[in-house]
């Protein structure tokens, strides 16, 4: 019998707390399911989805974007950002040098945006591909071993024929690639059309 007791009272005790859990999972994430506004139901979709957060800054587009596309910030951890825009005299080969000013208004969009501090899963894998022992977060988003991975098939005759030079230019494929999708769905080739993994 007191066994029976006893068994009774820890299966109550365990529904509370379940329950009380259930309950503390729905009020602490009311906020972030709501569906009241279009922009929250879009930013919660691009966390589930292959692309990474779209961020503007009016500066970054003209000043980066002038000379190649603005990568997402989201595609890069904080810390490639800061090597990146710290040795803007030698920028992969070109003085890309600003002043004082326009370079830490820069470096703070992108390090505020980076993938280490972004909740969408590309940013999240970006970041976790890098390992620790490496040392330096790469220069480059196409040093990234999840970039490289997802790359992997890629050959120099279709980077040709997409009309770029390297995978660096991921617009020549990934037709909304300013805009954060990197959806396979969306890859169009020049030349070879629709990419079908």
């Amino acid at each position: 019998m007191k066994t029976t007791i006893f068994s009774l009272a820890a299966l109550s005790l365990m529904g509370i707390l379940v329950f009380g859990a259930g309950i503390a999972i729905s009020d602490s994430d009311r906020r972030y399911y709501q569906e009241d506004d279009d922009d929250d139901r879009w930013e919660r979709m691009m966390r589930r989805s292959t692309g990474v957060a779209v961020k503007s800054s009016p500066t970054y587009k003209e000043e980066c974007g002038s000379c190649h596309m603005a990568y997402p910030p989201g595609l890069l951890p904080s810390s490639s950002w800061r090597r990146i825009m710290g040795g803007l005299a030698d920028h992969f080969g070109d003085n890309a040098e600003l002043d004082e000013q326009m370079t830490q208004q820069i470096s703070n969009f992108l390090i505020s945006n980076a993938a280490d501090k972004s909740r969408y899963r590309r940013s999240r894998q970006m970041t976790a591909a890098i390992h620790p022992s490496t040392g330096l977060a790469p220069m480059r988003i196409s040093e990234n071993p999840y970039f490289k991975h997802e790359h992997d098939e890629i050959s120099v005759r279709v980077i040709k024929q997409s009309g770029a030079t390297s995978l660096s230019h991921c617009n020549a494929c990934h037709q909304r690639a300013e805009q954060g999708s990197f959806n396979e769905h969306e890859i169009w080739i020049k030349g070879l059309g629709r990419w079908d993994d």
